[in-house]
């Protein structure tokens, strides 16, 4: 369970949100939503402390993650997984080599033992054919799909997804999403799903929540989300483009 307790950042001057509190709960699969330069990822951030708060904390499994020493919040950190906006794949290895990265660096496993892995990872993401590929041979959705072998591949509790739908085609971002899913039933993990396409919230999500005019303005289950009044929220599902049809939010 993550519990995000009267969190607040600024940079400078500049007040991204204040006293944003909210739980994720063991299991949920959470879309975190909102306008361009709404402090989404500076959340995602703050989660595995990459960023700490001016005020306010965070807790992993009840430890507060901006309190503990380097090597704790290092252990802490590989309750995680995650798969980064760009993918952030290694252009000089290949695919099986990017998968098998974070196994070579925090394991001890050998080389039997890593490719068992690594080509069960590929597998749930449908690469197992695709190992020994270039990433430059790699298209837009194959680089997500490899990026999200490598977040699982320390069978992590959590999963974070930065955007994980932007710059790909319906066709590609649907399958992304029919994979989130399936990553959370198959291996049971907690999803944080940073993004504002609202046709991936509507197939993902458990629960929602809107950041906007520095707050949390939001927070709810998917199907309150769909019947709620609030005109912010209203608003911005509305102006999406990827907007659900009208009898949806009816």
């Amino acid at each position: 369970m993550i519990e995000i307790r009267n969190l607040t950042k600024s940079f400078g001057n500049l007040l991204v949100w204040e006293d944003v509190t909210f739980n994720i709960e063991d299991g949920d699969t959470i879309a975190v939503i909102g306008r361009s330069g709404c402090g989404k990822s500076v959340l995602l951030k703050h989660i595995n402390a990459l960023l700490y708060p001016d005020n306010g904390e965070i807790l992993i499994d009840g430890e507060n993650i901006h309190e503990l020493d380097y090597v704790s919040q290092r252990r802490l950190r590989q309750k995680f997984g995650i798969l980064f906006q760009g993918s952030a794949l290694f252009d000089s290895i290949n695919t099986y080599e990017n998968v098998a990265f974070p196994l070579r660096y925090f394991t001890d496993l050998n080389e039997e033992q890593i490719r068992e892995k690594v080509m069960l990872s590929l597998q749930y993401v449908n690469l197992e054919d695709s190992a020994e590929k270039e990433t430059s041979e790699l298209s837009g959705g194959m680089r997500k799909r490899v990026g999200l072998a490598r977040a699982i591949i320390l069978e992590p509790k959590y999963i974070m997804y930065d955007e994980p739908t932007s710059g790909l085609d319906p066709k590609t971002a649907e399958e992304i999403n029919e994979l989130i899913i399936a990553m959370a039933e198959r291996l049971n993990v907690t999803s944080i799903v940073i993004t504002h396409d609202m046709h991936s919230v509507l197939q993902v999500a458990d629960k929602v929540a809107f950041l906007d005019q520095q707050k949390l303005s939001w927070f709810g289950t998917l199907e309150e989300m769909k019947s709620s009044n609030q005109p912010d929220l209203i608003d911005f599902i509305t102006a999406s483009e990827y907007q659900i049809k009208s009898k949806q939010y009816t």
